[in-house]
């Protein structure tokens, strides 16, 4: 079943069905330094396994920015 939804401003379907599914299958490295927001509310990482996906949801992955 595919979920549509909202991925850092582009739309996308998928099959993942949480958020750590989603993030795994777009090759980012559940190690590495980001952040992740559903529908304006930051998700905190012990909850991204748990964390499921409908419809309609807004997805935002945030990564740090070094330099200054």
């Amino acid at each position: 079943m595919m979920i549509e939804l909202s991925l850092n401003g582009e739309r996308a379907a998928v099959e993942a069905t949480t958020l750590q599914a989603l993030l795994l299958a777009r090759g980012y490295t559940l190690e590495s330094a980001f952040a992740c927001a559903i529908n304006n509310c930051f998700v905190p990482r012990p909850q991204w396994p748990s964390r499921m996906l409908v419809n309609g949801d807004r997805i935002d992955i945030v990564t740090p920015i070094t330099g200054g």
